[in-house]
């Protein structure tokens, strides 16, 4: 290389670097300037002042308290429409393993399934209501299936008539009508506690709250009623579960085009 090649390179660089340090100058002063303005926000519109004036102190939300709290009374009112209707009358009869494990199912799957609606995992806001959709999903395949396939020693205890859709029909109606009864206040209680935790109008988190409330709809009827038609018990007692959960993933979205826009942001916002 050339000695002026050189000092042209050389040149060259220096130059560079000159302009590189004249341009951090100048963004640093434009950084600062913009720092020490001042700047006044726009006056508020009356309707956002009158929002605002409106706001009042909020309580935390407590999910495991609430989710305590719900179980406790959907059990009392699940075990009051038990007390109207009377205990089955072939509790002797039935084998203990069955009336009892049974029980025990439609009991689990209704708490197991309202703790992951309401209550979130540690150091998280959002409940596990994917989660919650998929073991009702679970639930309802195995009630309907496990009455399709109700043992032999439990159906001949049991009552039972000359199957049709007709007599299907007449001796149904009245199960799922209670049974849909029996869900109807857990499904009002969890939906009004996890407002505003869920996705809006998540039709999922909504199934999956209704399955809840059929599951304790299925264990009144369980230790109710005492027919053991396989079709009765697999699809009207294990049908309440999915009948509350489309009927709630139904109802769902026409109740939140009911709110009010705040409302919704507001919903939205939490999440």
């Amino acid at each position: 290389m050339s000695p002026r090649a050189a000092g042209n390179g050389a040149g060259g660089a220096v130059g560079a670097a000159g302009a590189a340090e004249a341009l951090d100058t100048r963004l640093e002063e434009s950084l600062s300037a913009l720092a020490a303005a001042t700047v006044e926000a726009p006056p508020m519109s009356e309707e956002l002042a009158r929002e605002v004036g409106e706001l009042a102190p909020v309580r935390t939300r407590s999910p495991r308290r609430q989710s305590v709290a719900l179980l406790g009374l959907s059990l009392l009112y699940g075990g009051g429409i038990l007390a109207l209707l009377g205990m089955r009358r072939d509790l002797e009869e039935l084998p203990r393993a069955w009336l009892i494990g049974g029980g025990a199912l439609w009991l689990a799957s209704y708490g197991a399934i309202t703790w992951m609606v309401l209550v979130p995992p540690r150091a998280q806001v959002m409940p596990r209501w994917r989660l919650a959709a998929a073991l009702s999903v679970a639930a309802a395949t195995l009630f309907v299936a496990g009455g399709l396939m109700l043992p032999p020693s439990v159906a001949a205890v049991g009552s039972t008539y000359d199957v049709s859709p007709a007599t299907w029909f007449a001796h149904g109606r009245g199960c799922m009508g209670w049974g849909l009864a029996a869900a109807a206040l857990p499904v009002a209680l969890s939906a009004l506690a996890v407002r505003g935790a869920v996705p809006v109008g998540s039709r999922w988190a909504a199934a999956a709250i209704g399955a809840a409330g059929g599951s304790l709809g299925g264990l009144v009827l369980h230790l109710h009623c005492a027919i053991g038609e396989r079709m009765h018990v697999g699809l009207v007692h294990g049908g309440v579960v999915v009948v509350a959960a489309a009927v709630a993933a139904l109802v769902a979205p026409v109740g939140e085009r009911g709110r009010r826009p705040s409302d919704r942001a507001g919903g939205a916002g939490s999440t």
